[in-house]
């Protein structure tokens, strides 16, 4: 009898676990998701607090008065220190000595993640350290991707960036990471793939396809199948203006490009639309 309860429940978290990263769906949509695309809206409650939490952190860094911080008209994430704060604020101390090392420094800026996080509108542990360099005049960069979804985010979204000296004075924090990821994954999961991979090459063929690049805005038609191959399904947001302005989160699949002017092709996987190229 207990073996049975034991293997019962066994595969009863068996099934929680798998959920929890469930797929796209390919049987259509599961019942009482919100339609598609999901949709991240500009709101006053981000907002908000955003500010409050931008107050807080130059409080207990010194910083007398209420400084404003520039954030992201959308995703309220802070874009910039106000211009006469670069270097009085300083990442958190780690160590004894005068100059951290370079995994004090590390840890330092994991720190930053989790205090900054209402500002940074990720969770530190979506963050990768994708890059770290210094420059010529000794000013350090440390930048990091967002990885909030089960497929990779592409776009102009999901990076942070913060600049600070060897002494650990901080020159810029810049974010455009995405919040409330758990509320826009579900719907993503839910949705039901119309185009399948092996059904792209087809697809573009043919079809007017509208780029831009230094020179303005042309068309191009792909003549051969062979010039595309499909790479993966990526999720890719897209900034839509409006009152309140909004993200759309689509499905859509990274197509490489060869003899062409544009090198990568975005075809939503639902609705058959290409929604964005890159040059």
């Amino acid at each position: 009898m207990h073996l049975r309860a034991f293997l019962i429940l066994s595969l009863a978290l068996a099934a929680l676990s798998c959920a929890a990263l469930q797929p796209v769906s390919t049987n259509g949509p599961r019942r009482n998701q919100p339609p598609y695309p999901a949709i991240l809206p500009e709101t006053k409650q981000r907002t908000d607090a955003a500010q409050a939490a931008w107050l807080q952190i130059a409080s207990q860094q010194g910083i007398p008065g209420k400084p404003e911080v520039t954030l992201h008209p959308i995703i309220d994430t802070i874009t910039s220190l106000p211009e006469n704060l670069g270097g009085t604020l300083y990442l958190p101390k780690v160590g004894t000595t005068s100059e951290m090392s370079a995994e004090e420094t590390r840890e330092s800026l994991r720190r930053l993640l989790r205090e900054w996080r209402p500002l940074l509108g990720a969770d530190p542990n979506q963050l990768s350290l994708v890059e770290e360099s210094k420059n010529a005049d000794g000013v350090r960069i440390a930048r990091y991707e967002q990885k909030p979804f089960i497929y990779p985010l592409r776009g102009d979204y999901g990076k942070v960036e913060v600049r600070y000296t060897s002494d650990r004075r901080i020159l810029n924090v810049s974010s455009n990471a995405i919040p409330s990821t758990d509320k826009i994954q579900p719907v993503l999961s839910g949705a039901a793939l119309q185009v399948k991979a092996d059904e792209v090459p087809a697809k573009l063929v043919g079809r007017a396809i509208t780029y831009s690049d230094s020179t303005g805005t042309h068309t191009l038609t792909l003549e051969n199948a062979a010039q595309v191959t499909v790479q993966q399904l990526v999720v890719y947001p897209i900034e839509v203006a409006g009152n309140p302005a909004e993200i759309r989160f689509y499905l859509a699949w990274e197509v490489t490009v060869t003899n062409a002017p544009i090198k990568l092709i975005y075809l939503d996987a639902l609705e058959d639309e290409v929604i964005a190229t890159k040059v």
